[in-house]
């Protein structure tokens, strides 16, 4: 066992004299000098790193950092506002949060607020889990035109993120499209199908509600670049369209005839859910005469070529595709036979990367932290005390319960690192407090945000919501 000793901290030094004090000093982890871990980012991967933290038999002390005055992330804004049951797992992460060893900081963005260096001064080990936060280009000409718009800003619209409250989703044209076949595709083309009576009594932003109910849409085209063996969503979600209100979803038959290797790859026992997938298909395309306002298309085998327009998106063109290469590694193939689709709204789903920190190593590349099983690496080396968990650290891939076990892999690195880190020179949450204090920052804990939470609850009620969130940060500050 490390003995302890005295060291002597320099606290302050004014003209008459000199202020110092007496530390025990005592291994990382004890009770005596938790091990601090500073998280930056509440959402799952977050959590999910947090519980394992502080239930180890190392003593840690977590403090959680996100840049709004909320938690939770991708669950509070990320999940469709008609997929409630999702959210259930905040009260997972409501239980996390209630151990006197983890503490929250809201409205305070690690990079800007507070620079990663300064962070060290009061922490032992920065966590990164602030996930993939931007939209991947397609890179066709037309892509910037008024009225093409990523995914996220408008998944982020619809659940109120305060970033994307304003904008703006011109829904007056009769022809949508929604180019990639993920989950979050799949989100955005039922939130355009969806009737107002499906939605009304869910937590779906008032405003985009409203925007909603003037919608001229009738038909919403998903575009997928390969074939239904591929495609990346999920059963639940392509088997929703065969129930929506007021919207019919349309599979042409021949789209759904495989080749030699699709046939292989549904064959194996591992793609069990792809299976599955391609039998729903098979069921939509089977429906009987259809003659609900609402058509959603599901495009196989085709890739966007350009958008055009004056000023605004008016069609897109696309290429149709063959599939080559071996099962479960077949790539799309440009045919050169191209087709035109009225687009008064394109979104694209095509992938995320996320957004470099100051004073971080960042892949420009993948959109990640360059990282090893969670250590980050600054130049291939280990950047001893930094590490990662989520989709910064392996990209945009799988469920929010994918997280958990990416999150416990980091963790494990921490604690196996706990021994040789370089203790940080201010151990001390209250000093943090003090520190962003003058800066002017005015942090929100856990107790704020049940606050908060309580006040979006009152304000659902009187509209029959679970919620109504607020979607300005100084009207989520008022309540405080």
């Amino acid at each position: 066992m490390m003995s302890s000793k005295f060291i002597i901290l320099r606290l302050d030094k004014c003209p008459k004299r000199c202020k110092y004090i007496a530390i025990m000093s005592h291994p990382l982890g004890t009770v005596e000098r938790p091990l601090r871990v500073a998280i930056v980012g509440s959402g799952p991967s977050g959590f999910y790193a947090a519980e394992p933290l502080i239930s180890s038999p190392v003593k840690v002390k977590v403090d959680m950092f996100d840049r709004l005055p909320v938690p939770f992330g991708l669950v509070r804004y990320g999940v469709a506002p008609d997929h409630s049951k999702i959210k259930n797992v905040i009260k997972v992460y409501e239980k996390i949060a209630l151990n006197p060893a983890f503490g929250f900081f809201g409205n305070v963005e690690v990079g800007k607020d507070i620079v990663v260096e300064e962070l060290k001064q009061f922490y032992d080990v920065i966590l990164f889990t602030c996930g993939a936060q931007t939209d991947k280009k397609i890179g066709i000409p037309g892509e910037d035109l008024l009225g093409s718009h990523t995914a996220t800003e408008f998944v982020a619209w619809y659940n109120g993120h305060p970033d994307y409250a304003n904008r703006k989703f011109d829904l007056s044209s009769e022809a949508a499209v929604v180019v990639g076949q993920g989950n979050v595709a799949m989100d955005v083309s039922r939130i355009l199908c969806k009737t107002v009576d499906e939605l009304k009594n869910t937590d779906i932003a008032q405003h985009a509600l409203e925007a909603l109910a003037q919608s001229k849409i009738k038909e919403v085209h998903l575009i997928g670049r390969r074939g239904p063996a591929q495609a990346a969503f999920t059963s639940p979600e392509i088997k929703e369209f065969g129930e929506l209100a007021d919207c019919d979803p349309w599979v042409e038959p021949q789209d759904l005839v495989l080749n030699e290797a699709s046939q292989k790859e549904l064959e194996n026992p591992s793609n069990a859910a792809k299976k599955k997938n391609y039998e729903i298909l098979k069921n939509l395309a089977a429906l009987p005469e259809r003659r609900k306002q609402k058509k959603f298309f599901i495009h196989f085998l085709k890739s966007p070529v350009s958008l055009l327009g004056n000023s605004r998106v008016e069609k897109l063109i696309l290429e149709k595709n063959v599939l080559s290469g071996e099962a479960n590694n077949q790539k799309a193939k440009g045919t050169g036979v191209k087709e035109e689709l009225p687009c008064g709204i394109f979104f694209r789903s095509v992938g995320y990367k996320g957004v470099a920190i100051s004073g971080v190593p960042f892949d420009e590349t993948k959109g990640t932290f360059p990282n090893k099983e969670g250590r980050l690496l600054n130049n291939g080396q280990v950047a001893l005390g930094l590490y990662a968990a989520g989709w910064i650290k392996r990209g945009p891939s799988g469920v929010i319960g994918t997280n958990k076990p990416d999150s416990e892999e980091t963790v494990k690195k921490i604690l196996e690192d706990a021994p040789q880190l370089k203790p940080c020179v201010t151990p001390d949450t209250n000093a943090l407090k003090d520190f962003l204090k003058k800066k002017g920052l005015r942090p929100v804990s856990f107790e704020d945000w049940k606050k908060i939470d309580a006040a979006e609850i009152e304000r659902g009620i009187l509209s029959g919501k679970p919620r109504e969130k607020f979607v300005k940060k100084e009207d989520m500050l008022k309540i405080l």
